[in-house]
């Protein structure tokens, strides 16, 4: 039970990281996080995680493809949350 309590604590901190204000960013980062989070594995989850430290103006040009994060990592959770918004 408290592991339970524990893990939607924690759901609920990225819930309200997810919210940035900025509209754009708030369409992708909040359905990503309800509907394919839980179903990333351990690392991707971490880079989400890295991904909310981010300015909004970086992950903005960055989800608009208007540029590219030098950091693999949060190049790798950008490109999986896009994935899941533009499928092939």
């Amino acid at each position: 039970m408290q592991d339970t309590q524990a893990g939607n604590a924690d759901f609920n901190r990225l819930w309200w990281h997810s919210r940035r204000g900025m509209l754009e960013l708030d369409v992708l980062l909040i359905p990503f996080l309800e509907e394919a989070y839980r179903d990333l594995d351990k690392d991707d989850q971490a880079r989400y995680n890295r991904l909310l430290s981010c300015e909004d103006a970086d992950m903005f040009e960055w989800f608009m493809q208007r540029s590219r994060s030098d950091d693999p990592d949060l190049q790798r959770i950008v490109d999986i949350i896009l994935a899941r918004v533009q499928p092939d």
